[in-house]
């Protein structure tokens, strides 16, 4: 076997070659641990990393499998934790610097969960501070960068586990999705994100546990193993008041097209360049992806021109979801002392939080009710709606968002890219997959909207369209 072939074999077939005996479990972990140890300087993607414990933790595997037992549907596959996904004993910070040294108590249910599956727990990765915007960087543990090119953000704000799976770190990555933190980085950084409808999989991310918005998920580098990832982390647990039952998606089932090209025949797809949002989109962002959406045709399904017919979007998005959900923040932390310790936006974003009145927030859910009913209407007539994912090819390191953007309110510089947000307000599935390199050598995400507990049909269509096109799990070329 090549020196880097493990690095990029399918988490699928990991789990595969691990249960059949044909690869150790401590192969794995070293070709991981190397990797980690050559391109994790630049890179900072993982924040946490002990190596003994990867050891330990592929020796426990491999004597399982010794003794005959089955060690789980991810048998060896390493993973990654966002630093936000509480792990007892791990650092919990948020990349908070007022946080430091900050260890969570106790196992996230996906934490559990991911371990109980077999997985190699490889680390925990980098975010922005508090998960707040969609670069990655912060006061504490610094910036994370691209392995296409270091010089750019992979997008945030699981911006750690994106680069760490394009750089061949990790085969899977844990994340978390409140505005586009998965689909953001798997479209700058080259990778698969998927954001499953609210409830699939229990969060306990925030202090409250009814944050609709919000959404753990998966990055992987393709459709199936990002399926695979989904049907461990899925299914209820008590913690959640959300969480929904199980049974109703079969996530591995929804992403098996058998041999040859899979047939869309009678499907009807939604393409919007836009999503009817008035900034711009980049060029190359638009024609990579006006390129992969016509391949759906090719696959028998009729695409149709079509927006929703929502309107006041990003100003629901902004009063009933972004600053509610960090007003808490500005009692919870003493700003005078973290001067030059934290991003004045976010402290801007925690304040404006606050001072809302309860009509503000009243209004704001009503607007987001109204864009919700838009989509559930507009949806009727449509098995999935795609557009770009985000309107830009990349954003450099130390920037906090497009150039263009420079000059506008925050609500604008921090949404105005983005064609993520409006799926956390209608907590409806979405995914992000790969569709190509700008001239530059940068990469390019294509999103895949679903309906009302429409997973399985997201996911479907992203593999169809992964199959389609000439980009699979693609490696960089820095």
């Amino acid at each position: 076997m090549a020196d880097d072939e493990l690095a990029w074999l399918p988490a699928t077939t990991i789990a595969q070659r691990v249960r059949a005996g044909d690869l150790r479990v401590a192969d794995i972990a070293e070709e991981c641990l190397e990797r980690v140890a050559r391109l994790n300087p630049t890179l900072n993607a993982l924040v946490h990393h002990d190596p003994a414990q990867v050891r330990s933790g592929a020796a426990r595997l491999d004597a399982a499998i010794a003794r005959g037992e089955d060690p789980g549907p991810l048998a060896g596959v390493p993973y990654s934790l966002k630093e936000s996904t509480a792990a007892a004993g791990l650092p919990h910070t948020g990349g908070m610097k007022a946080a430091e040294g900050h260890v969570a108590a106790a196992d996230a249910v996906v934490t559990r969960r991911l371990a109980a599956a077999g997985g190699l727990f490889l680390g925990k990765t980098n975010l922005p501070e508090n998960g707040y915007k969609g670069v990655t960087d912060n006061h504490l543990y610094g910036a994370t960068r691209n392995p296409w090119n270091p010089d750019w953000s992979p997008g945030g704000s699981t911006g750690g586990g994106a680069a760490g799976v394009a750089a061949g770190l990790t085969a899977l990555a844990d994340g978390s999705d409140g505005a586009g933190s998965i689909r953001i980085p798997a479209a700058m950084s080259g990778v698969v994100g998927f954001k499953p409808s609210t409830g699939r999989i229990p969060q306990e991310l925030l202090p409250t546990g009814f944050a609709t918005f919000l959404s753990h998920g998966v990055l992987a580098r393709s459709v199936a193993d990002a399926a695979l990832m989904a049907s461990v982390e899925s299914g209820p647990d008590a913690v959640d008041p959300l969480s929904l039952p199980a049974g109703d998606v079969d996530w591995l089932a929804a992403v098996d097209l058998g041999d040859g090209a899979p047939d869309l025949t009678g499907w009807r797809i939604a393409w919007s360049p836009d999503l009817g949002f008035p900034h711009r989109t980049d060029p190359e962002v638009l024609a990579l992806c006006e390129d992969a959406v016509r391949r759906f045709a090719d696959l028998g399904a009729t695409v149709v021109d079509a927006t929703p017919a929502w309107s006041g979007v990003e100003e629901a998005m902004w009063s009933a979801v972004w600053l509610p959900a960090y007003a808490g923040d500005a009692d919870y932390y003493d700003w005078d002392a973290l001067e030059g310790q934290v991003d004045p936006e976010l402290k801007e974003i925690a304040f404006a939080g606050a001072r809302q009145t309860g009509a503000a927030i009243a209004a704001g859910e009503i607007g987001r009710t109204a864009v919700y009913r838009a989509f559930r209407s507009f949806m009727e007539d449509y098995d999935v709606l795609v557009s770009p994912t985000v309107r830009v090819a990349g954003i450099p390191v130390g920037m906090y968002g497009p150039p263009h953007l420079d000059g506008l309110p925050l609500r604008q510089r921090m949404l105005g890219w983005l064609n993520t947000y409006p799926f956390n307000m209608t907590d409806t599935p979405a995914a992000s997959i790969p569709v190509g390199l700008t001239a530059a050598g940068l990469p390019v995400g294509i999103q895949i909207a679903g309906g009302h507990l429409a997973d399985a049909r997201v996911l479907r269509a992203a593999a169809a369209l992964e199959r389609a096109l000439p980009w699979t799990a693609r490696p960089p070329v820095s």
